[in-house]
């Protein structure tokens, strides 16, 4: 593969997972938004209303920030992926700009009535409000999944006979099977992190003696909401949409488990280090026969090793493998975490226990990575296809970028990002620092 296709993928890479950091948040935060204006709602409660407020402010932050930074990767297509856009323009093309146009306009929208329309608008209508927020995040993230799934399974297309291809049905392409789980884990994902950030800031105003009845409410809803999320991130969602790559993309399943002959009765890898020069595993620690039950449901049964594919086809094993195992490793300590800050709520100590404070305080950049994660194997995992089976990645780039040119612009992105970052962090530590409560007339 050539040094311009490299610094093609590593510009394309940094600037999606940097802008990736705020959609996390966004399409999470919204689910909240709109759960405590309901509560506010139903019992008229200010205190629902102004952690409300509070966080549609941090979503504010993380929504503009998200469309700054993901402008570039619109051009980006164009700039240096043109060949991908005159294969899959006419149907990867429909997607997108149906995030842009009702799921972006929607959110955008309803985000600015339910931030200046308090006190001006209906009660009912503010909550409507906050409902579109949320709805406009999921939708928001659905579309772009529903692209990455075409990439990830392609339907709903022929090959045109200049040798793109060209969209036969809208609606395949919109409920491709491999969406749905793929959606759905990428979402719960996203309210895994909403719940660690509620629970973190929760925790720093505990900590602190601050905002307490704010500092419990946040604790709370993050604990019996991060529960449900973190354990349905592993089932069903994460099985599900691990039984989709077993039967789509065989391939990134033996590189994510680090399976390199086929095995009757596959053993699950808990931890190990794969070896692509000889072919193993080395020092693996296994669970006997469990990769067979999850993949198939049969203990038994055979799961094709990377040895029954050419080695060309082959993902990059090493990372495939290790971003797989940081995932579920994060998602296994989540859920050991909240189970134990449910039995402390339950024993009425969450709010005393400074230790577990301590670690909720910090784990919350940690969901981060795991989502990171979880992206960099599907991606990756899927080389070296660009469209799975159709195109592969370096048949993709625009033939007249050098990878200078790329190199160049992507040390532009990173300066101008790394300011962005700054002034994030900057205006969300000042919403924090300002706390919740509304301010004294």
């Amino acid at each position: 593969m050539g040094d311009a296709v490299i610094f093609h993928r590593i510009q394309f890479a940094f600037t999606v997972m940097f802008h990736y950091l705020f959609p996390i948040l966004t399409m999470g935060l919204g689910f909240f938004i709109a759960l405590l204006s309901t509560l506010h709602l139903a019992t008229g409660k200010e205190h629902y209303a102004h952690a409300a407020r509070f966080w549609a402010k941090i979503f504010a932050i993380n929504f503009a920030v998200g469309v700054v930074t993901g402008i570039p990767l619109e051009f980006e297509f164009g700039t240096n992926w043109s060949r991908f856009s005159a294969f899959g323009g006419g149907v990867f093309g429909q997607a997108l700009p149906l995030e842009g146009v009702y799921a972006f306009f929607l959110e955008s929208g309803f985000l600015g009535l339910f931030l200046f329309g308090e006190g001006r608008v209906s009660r009912t209508l503010h909550w409507l409000a906050g409902l579109g927020v949320a709805a406009g995040s999921l939708l928001s993230g659905y579309f772009i999944v529903a692209a990455n799934a075409w990439m990830q399974h392609p339907v709903g297309y022929v090959r045109a006979a200049s040798g793109g291809v060209q969209l036969t049905s809208f609606w395949q392409v919109l409920l491709n099977p491999y969406a749905g789980w793929e959606f759905a884990h990428t979402i719960n994902g996203a309210f895994v992190t909403a719940a660690y950030v509620i629970g973190g800031v929760g925790a720093f105003y505990m900590l602190s003696n601050k905002h307490i009845e704010f500092a419990r409410l946040s604790l709370k809803m993050a604990i019996v909401a991060g529960v449900i999320v973190c354990i349905t991130q592993a089932i069903p969602t994460g099985d599900l949409n691990s039984r989709d790559v077993v039967r789509y993309q065989p391939t990134k399943l033996a590189a994510m488990e680090g399976l390199f002959n086929t095995t009757r009765g596959a053993p699950l890898a808990i931890i190990g280090m794969p070896d692509t020069s000889r072919a193993t595993l080395i020092d693996p620690i296994y669970v006997p026969k469990t990769l067979s039950f999850l993949a198939y449901g049969n203990f038994d049964a055979a799961v094709d090793g990377l040895s029954t594919y050419p080695k060309d086809l082959w993902p990059p094993v090493e990372l495939t493998y290790y971003t797989y195992h940081i995932m579920v490793g994060l998602g296994t300590i989540f859920i050991a975490q909240m189970l134990i800050g449910l039995v402390l709520l339950w024993a009425g100590k969450l709010c005393t226990s400074r230790w577990f404070l301590w670690t909720m305080m910090l784990a919350f950049p940690f969901t981060y990575i795991a989502n990171e994660a979880g992206w960099m194997v599907a991606e990756v995992g899927r080389q070296p296809w660009l469209v799975y089976g159709l195109l592969k990645t370096a048949q993709g780039t625009s033939a007249n970028v050098a990878g200078g040119e790329a190199l160049f612009t992507l040390l532009g992105f990173m300066g101008i990002y790394a300011m962005l970052g700054l002034l994030f962090l900057f205006l969300v530590g000042r919403v924090i620092q300002q706390g919740p409560e509304p301010a004294s007339p």
